[in-house]
């Protein structure tokens, strides 16, 4: 499907997260109306861009009273194999193999470059993780585990992660997915994991 953007308004956002008023959390995979506007905003503004994912996926959209966007995350597909990752779950081959679509992979996290408001993204996170269990199980029938994600260290700290309590569990080797032969050379990322309850590891392991 190709991407057409839509215009979205980039006039500042700033002040205190009391002073936005009450914001609205929408899953927008199934709304084209937002999603348009959730896919406008990672083209445009997240530096990797925005491809439309392959496989179960969720889109989220954080929005003020005036529907303004301020946030947006994209979960899809976890890594296959992530050994920091794997070795934190305790994962042997079969294990993982069984077990990885019980994973999802935040693989966009985007405030826009306009908004600039003290602990929106661990609020926000806050959110979305009370509802990432329940969206997938109503979406694909099943439900999940864990959220994992990466970070570039080049270009970020992993600040947000942290403060929303997520784990970092370790480094990635510095390879990319498509390197079969071991060549290509890209940014060590640091893996962080987010259990979505205190059974996590235990429920994968079965």
């Amino acid at each position: 499907r190709r991407l057409e953007c839509v215009p979205v308004d980039s006039s500042p956002v700033a002040g205190e997260l009391g002073q936005l008023g009450t914001l609205q959390l929408h899953e927008v995979s199934r709304d084209p109306s937002r999603r348009a506007v959730f896919e406008t905003l990672l083209a445009t503004e997240h530096y990797l861009g925005y491809r439309s994912p392959i496989g179960e996926n969720l889109k989220y959209l954080l929005c003020t009273e005036q529907n303004r966007p301020v946030a947006a995350w994209l979960f899809g597909a976890a890594a296959w194999r992530c050994e920091p990752r794997d070795q934190w779950i305790g994962w042997n081959d079969r294990e993982r193999a069984a077990g990885l679509n019980r994973l999802t992979n935040n693989t966009r996290f985007l405030i826009p470059r306009w908004v600039r408001v003290h602990g929106l993204a661990s609020w926000g996170w806050s959110r979305v993780s009370r509802r990432l269990v329940a969206d997938w199980q109503s979406k694909y029938g099943h439900g999940i585990e864990l959220v994992e994600t990466f970070v570039d260290r080049s270009r970020f700290h992993g600040g947000a992660y942290a403060a929303s309590n997520w784990l970092e569990v370790g480094l990635t080797q510095g390879r990319s997915r498509g390197d079969r032969e071991r060549r290509i050379q890209v940014p060590r990322k640091a893996v962080f994991v987010y259990p979505l309850s205190c059974q996590a590891r235990r429920r994968l392991c079965q």
